[in-house]
């Protein structure tokens, strides 16, 4: 079955170096290509072939890894020549020449390696990486906890309006509306007392906000008309039940937006006129009734787009007898049954939490009229030192509270409370308690107006919030603060543009927090994930566990971009085991350095 001359013995030849090629018989080449094919085909007749033989093919031909790799290759080769035997080739040769070279050196390496212990593993701070957060999603952080208020919704005297907040600056708003059957009437045009307004009923009894229907000169200051809208709209989606809401209609999704307003006309910006109608004329509007359509925001939402500011006012006054009508149902003619309620907190009491858009309806709200008229006095301060003023906005706000979990039996810390905005929404969302102090006088001054005015708008919406304290102080002075810190379950420290020197100053004093009580910064005080070393083994702020979060675009007000915020969970326990993990490594460095 098997000559010699199945293939050209230079075939064979190659798979030898050339000084056993001449010194072998001349069978060899056939007795070792047939004992080759004996082993693939494991056939008896490799039993007869002399063991000398065998020992002269090469080790990695007989490789049990290497025949599974080469197995296509190798049935080439034995069909005729191929470049394989020269690889084959060079490879025999490296092995030997590694062998041969310094054996004695790698016989001492080889023995130290064997007599010293294992270099201890470097210990980090925790094992978490970097980009893994231990918090839950937002919705798994929904506490139970009754959010509808037994007050009524009366504002009162002291209460900051829409209507307060635009008449003060009467001079940087134009006229919007028209009335597009009538181009002499001049009812909607600005003036210092008779200028055009509508009303708007809100979910509590007793809660009505007046609207000067005028748009701002500058299209990024506060809109009226498009606060109007999107509370009414936010109103009717979250506190009516989906029946209720189809005497409405359907809410518009193309929403007026705040920075684009609708295309001008020649009609809409007539020529002034002193004589102007008195206020009354709006209501002289608002008691005809409007065409039956069965889409009353739809219309609401046409007339805003038209600029036709009769319609306008029509409308909404269907709407606001339609919500009187759920606010003061009739009273049963059967005394004996309980008085009806509002139906609108009465679908508020079966929230299992507080829908997201009503508390940012409102918190948008109490800032615009609260904070939104002082912004100029927020600009003094001095430039690039720790006393810059900056803003978390709502969405931030939101994600900490809901990531830190903040709860009803929470207490909030914030140091650096500005104008009070992440204090005031922390009291609502939560319904913790909230201390904040502040050091600059003008944002303290506007946190407890914001404050004060941020209680009224929760009573008009039906809602309750925890209690807020305010302290204008330097935070390394405050006693307050002292007195908080060992009882904060979460503290907040906007130190984005703090110097060191501040931020080492601040360090000492979170030794006073509880256990798992938890940090929140822009800059952390402790790296994340950090190694454990020589140098900071005993660092105070090693108590801390960091985890660092993203924010998204539009976070924060000094920039446009987004970032990430640290949250550091003071951890004692976790911070003792590791410790002694070090102390236990140290000790085995410094026995393994004396032998």
């Amino acid at each position: 079955m098997i000559s010699s001359s199945a293939r050209p013995s230079g075939s064979d030849l190659a798979f030898f170096s050339s000084s056993k090629a001449k010194s072998s018989k001349p069978v060899t080449p056939s007795v070792v290509v047939t004992t080759r094919r004996r082993l693939a085909t494991r056939t008896p007749i490799l039993a007869t072939q002399p063991p000398a033989r065998v020992a002269e093919i090469p080790t990695p031909i007989l490789s049990s890894n290497m025949k599974k790799r080469k197995a296509p290759s190798a049935a080439k080769t034995l069909d005729g020549p191929s470049s394989l035997g020269v690889k084959r080739l060079k490879t025999e040769e490296q092995p030997r020449k590694r062998a041969s070279s310094s054996s004695k050196a790698s016989s001492r390496a080889s023995s130290r390696q064997n007599t010293l212990p294992p270099s201890p593993e470097p210990i980090y701070r925790s094992s978490r990486s970097r980009s893994t957060s231990t918090f839950p999603h937002d919705e798994e952080l929904a506490s139970a906890r009754q959010w509808v208020t037994a007050e009524e919704g009366t504002p009162g005297p002291t209460f900051w309006s829409s209507e307060a907040v635009v008449k003060r600056l009467m001079r940087t708003y134009v006229s919007y509306f028209r009335n597009p059957q009538d181009s002499n009437d001049r009812s909607f045009e600005p003036h210092p007392t008779d200028y055009p307004y509508a009303e708007l009923e809100y979910p509590n009894s007793g809660a009505v906000e007046r609207y000067i229907l005028l748009q701002p000169k500058d299209k990024d200051h506060y809109n009226p008309i498009l606060c109007l809208e999107r509370t009414l709209t936010t109103i009717i989606e979250c506190y009516l039940t989906p029946a209720q809401q189809t005497l409405f209609g359907t809410i518009p999704n193309d929403v007026l937006i705040e920075s684009t307003s609708p295309p001008s006309s020649p009609a809409s910006s007539p020529p002034s006129n002193p004589s102007l109608p008195l206020p009354s004329e709006s209501d002289t509007y608002a008691s005809t009734p409007p065409p039956k359509r069965t889409n009353l925001l739809r219309t609401l939402h046409r007339a805003i787009h038209l600029r036709d500011g009769p319609l306008f006012l029509q409308t909404l006054s269907s709407i606001n007898d339609l919500l009187r009508k759920l606010k003061y149902p009739e009273p049963p003619s059967d005394p004996l049954p309980a008085a009806p309620q509002n139906a609108m907190m009465a679908n508020a009491h079966g929230w299992t939490k507080l829908p997201k858009k009503v508390l940012m309806r409102l918190i948008e709200e109490n800032y615009q009229r609260s904070v939104g008229p002082h912004v100029q006095s927020l600009k003094n301060y001095e430039a690039f030192s720790s006393t810059v003023y900056g803003e978390l906005m709502p969405s931030l706000i939101y994600d900490i509270v809901q990531s830190t979990g903040l709860t009803e039996d929470s207490i909030f810390v914030d140091m650096g409370s500005g104008v009070g905005n992440v204090v005031v929404q922390a009291s609502l969302q939560a319904g913790c308690k909230s201390f904040g102090v502040e050091l600059m006088p003008a944002p303290a001054k506007i946190a407890e107006r914001q404050w004060e005015q941020f209680k009224i708008r929760c009573r008009m919406w039906g809602l309750r919030a925890g209690d807020v304290e305010l302290e204008k102080e330097d935070m390394l002075k405050s006693k307050k603060l002292v007195e908080y810190l060992p009882k904060a379950d979460v503290v907040l420290v906007d130190n984005k543009v703090f110097d060191e020197a501040l931020n080492e100053k601040l360090r000492p004093m979170f030794l006073d927090l509880k256990d798992g009580a938890i940090v929140v910064s822009l800059k952390p005080f402790s790296p994340v994930n950090a190694r454990v070393t020589e140098r900071n083994v005993d660092d105070m702020t090693g108590i801390f566990e960091v985890t660092e979060r993203p924010y998204h675009s539009g976070s924060v007000s000094w920039g446009p971009s987004g970032g990430v915020y640290y949250i550091h969970r003071v951890d004692r326990a976790g911070y003792a085991k590791v410790k002694e993990r070090f102390e236990n490594s140290r000790t085995v460095r410094g026995s393994r350095r004396r032998c």
